[in-house]
């Protein structure tokens, strides 16, 4: 009898790749996100080239563009809270959306020097708040449907994002040697157009206060708060946790701007093997993500993240100190590591911290990236003016360390995320 109960409950259980296919809402998600990677990884790499070969401005000005991407978490909590006020989430997705075809197709029509800059600071901002939307819509749904397998939707939907930007950095590169980086401008500007296809007029359900979307409890949010922007007290655990995770992220343009130069020009690796080294993680990254959400149902989603952080150290660790590439196999596998328990998990926690505004959690949270990319730029650019290849690795390794401290001590406060 016990065992057709559970034979019953177990085939009473969705999977979480049946309800995604199942769900023209989740659907669009993954393949839009998939869409939003792919676009923005095959942009980035080729910035700094464009400013460069096609506007001729100097090295150290070309590294300034990535500082534009400080305004990025300013427009994502303006579209997540007047999200949140209004409840619009694929309305501000879509206007997202247009907003980055424009930006970069004005980006593949810049002559001047100072317009990349004022795209990326005023335009480009705005449209990055798109995958935010996304995200809160689905967790919109997944709570008003009372889904138990609410944490595997949501990673299989960001790991369409990991999907894309592993594909997007080659797809921009053969794109821009053939046919020049303005081409490749404006094959991102469709991307990030093509994100609405998928969607189609799919709309959502406003999420009901009084249920979870998981079979594990979370935090639930008032109802007097509905409608309402949240006060500063209660953005802090959200705040200090995307604090820790820009420390966690800052190592990736440090790793991205020297791991290859030091491959090549210091421990002469041929270029197969330097490649085989930067493309290992991803994979790492892709495979992980599913176990991670499995792992944290049994010790908890914070508790996860402290043993990734420390991944994080001892990757960087590995690139300063070992000096030949099992070290950087080894450092980049740790990697791996590191971004398939956060990009897994990292959303969903976030919108636990604030649960009566998941559109600004999910926008302040996937802002980070744009707050580590000017840390991690700054961090190395003095760096190695200070330690040199391959120690300016050390700098990230002691960001690591106070991100895994200070995880650990929210896992074990009274805003732990399980």
């Amino acid at each position: 009898m016990s065992r057709a109960l559970a034979a019953d409950g177990g085939a009473a259980t969705p999977s979480a790749i049946r309800t995604v296919g199942d769900s023209p809402l989740y659907r669009g998600a993954t393949l839009a996100l998939f869409l939003s990677g792919l676009g923005t990884s095959a942009a980035a790499p080729q910035i700094t080239l464009f400013l460069v070969d096609e506007l001729h401005v100097s090295l150290t000005t070309a590294g300034l563009y990535y500082l534009t991407s400080l305004t990025a978490p300013v427009a994502g909590y303006l579209i997540g809270a007047r999200s949140d006020r209004t409840g619009r989430r694929l309305g501000f997705f879509r206007l997202c959306a247009l907003t980055g075809f424009l930006g970069w197709s004005a980006m593949a029509l810049s002559d001047q020097v100072w317009m990349p800059f004022v795209i990326g600071t005023v335009i480009l901002a705005f449209s990055g708040a798109a995958g935010s939307q996304l995200f809160a819509a689905v967790h919109d749904d997944l709570q008003a449907t009372e889904s138990p397998v609410g944490d595997g939707v949501v990673s299989i939907v960001r790991m369409a994002l990991t999907a894309g930007w592993i594909v997007g950095p080659v797809a921009g590169s053969l794109l821009a040697t053939a046919a020049g980086p303005r081409a490749m401008f404006v094959a991102t500007g469709l991307c990030t157009l093509a994100q609405i296809v998928p969607m189609g007029f799919a709309g959502t359900r406003l999420a009901r206060p009084d249920v979870t979307n998981t079979a594990a409890p979370q935090p639930q949010a008032p109802a007097e708060y509905a409608g309402r922007r949240p006060g500063i007290r209660a953005m802090l655990p959200l705040l200090a946790f995307t604090g820790l995770y820009v420390l966690v992220y800052a190592g990736e343009p440090i790793k991205y701007g020297y791991l290859t130069i030091y491959m090549h020009n210091d421990m002469d690796l041929p270029t197969a093997v330097s490649g085989a080294v930067i493309g290992i993680q991803p994979f790492v990254e892709l495979i992980l993500m599913p176990v991670a959400v499995v792992v944290a149902r049994r010790i908890g989603m914070m508790r996860l993240m402290v043993f990734a952080a420390a991944f994080g150290v001892g990757a960087n660790l590995c690139f300063a100190l070992t000096g030949n590439a099992a070290g950087m196999f080894a450092g980049q596998i740790l990697m791996g590591g590191v971004w398939g328990v956060f990009a897994a998990l990292g959303i969903i926690v976030a919108q636990r911290l604030l649960p009566e505004a998941v559109a600004t959690a999910s926008a302040v949270f996937m802002s980070s990236t744009a707050l580590a990319s000017a840390l991690g730029g700054l961090t190395g650019s003095l760096g190695v003016g200070l330690l040199g290849l391959p120690y300016v690795f050390l700098a990230p390794a002691l960001y690591g360390l106070v991100a895994t401290i200070g995880i650990a001590v929210m896992s074990r406060s009274r805003h732990a995320v399980g």
